[in-house]
């Protein structure tokens, strides 16, 4: 049976087609990019170890200044790090970052290319030329490549620049279905590429009775994005009072390997950007590897401290036998199904 299907994959002409047996060529997950925060790993992968799935496309949605460049910029940083011949292809739509930006978030500048765009058809003519050169290219040559477009929001179209250069007023028909075939060539040759792509891009409020946050530029980015997640924020302030960061709620819209609907708690602070340690707590009195104590948590061997005092040592208390519990604990807890994480897994 499998000679002659086989046979029928070769005759296709697909060389890109396989058997499911030999593994889905762009498809399957062999690697993932650490987002540089263990609980917004463990929403998108559930694991606290994993991240980002490295040939797929993750978007970042939500309103004005709720941390989607700098959360971005947090996963840029901590690629290059874990990738010593890795380099970022950086999409700007919307003029929002500069050097001292990328260099004061440890960005090594020499690895970073900014490409600034205008229009749905630049990024889409740009990028998947980049792709296609780069496949070109023997997997034995081929380096580590990270993209980011930030954002999606701000592209406008060549029809909407020819109408206001002319003046006209009349709204662009035509992006929703031009976004759409972005993303339908583009999803596969990135798959294919294994390079994953962060974009980040605006929310609006629905009209009607019921309110709800939806994505801007149509239904495209919701069928081509593997995983969406939609951001909100308070602020993160100091004992003093003194607003030091912010405190992101980070909501999984859309998941093809963890729970939809799943949210944690991300904190971003002015100085360092992502907490690599932040909810971490949470999890861990939840699943009881911690315990709640009054005003304190209760530690494995007894001793009892304030949860800020572990957020300020977290190396101290969050060892690797911890962080292993924890990652048990949060495939639990964000995969499908998951109750004890399978053997070959662990």
């Amino acid at each position: 049976m499998n000679d002659f299907l086989s046979s029928m994959v070769k005759s296709s002409g697909n060389k890109y087609a396989s058997l499911v047996s030999d593994g889905l060529e762009g498809s399957d997950v062999d690697g993932f990019v650490d987002t540089g925060c263990y609980i917004l790993n463990a929403l998108l992968s559930a694991s606290i170890y994993n991240g980002m799935p490295n040939n797929k496309i993750t978007a970042l949605a939500g309103e004005t200044s709720t941390g989607k460049t700098y959360i971005a910029l947090g996963i840029v940083s901590k690629f290059l790090k874990d990738n010593k011949e890795g380099v970022v292809l950086y999409f700007d739509s919307e003029q929002a970052v500069t050097s001292d930006m990328f260099k004061d978030r440890g960005i090594d500048p020499k690895r970073i290319a900014v490409f600034p765009v205008s229009t749905v058809e630049e990024f889409r003519h740009q990028a998947i030329t980049i792709v296609d050169k780069y496949l070109l290219h023997p997997k034995s040559e081929q380096k580590p490549i990270f993209i980011v477009l930030d954002s999606l929001g701000m592209l406008s179209t060549s029809k909407e620049m020819a109408d206001t250069a002319e003046g006209k007023d009349t709204k662009d028909m035509t992006r929703a279905q031009i976004i759409k075939a972005t993303f339908r060539v583009l999803t596969v040759k990135l798959g294919i590429a294994k390079i994953p792509l962060v974009m980040t891009n605006h929310t609006y409020q629905s009209m009607g009775m019921f309110p709800t946050s939806e994505l801007a530029g149509g239904q495209g980015l919701k069928y081509a994005a593997s995983t969406i997640i939609y951001l909100s924020k308070k602020k993160d302030k100091d004992s003093s009072g003194e607003v030091v960061g912010n405190i992101i709620h980070c909501k999984l819209y859309k998941g093809r390997f963890t729970k939809e609907n799943k949210m944690v708690d991300v904190r971003l602070s002015y100085e360092t950007g992502l907490d690599p340690y932040y909810g971490l707590v949470d999890i861990a009195v939840k699943y009881e590897i911690f315990k709640k104590n009054s005003t304190r948590i209760e530690l494995s061997d007894g001793s009892k401290v304030f949860e800020k005092v572990i957020y300020e040592n977290p190396q101290k208390y969050f060892t690797k036998d911890i962080l292993d519990k924890l990652d048990a604990a949060v495939y639990t807890e964000f995969s499908y199904g998951g109750e004890n994480k399978p053997e070959d897994e662990q």
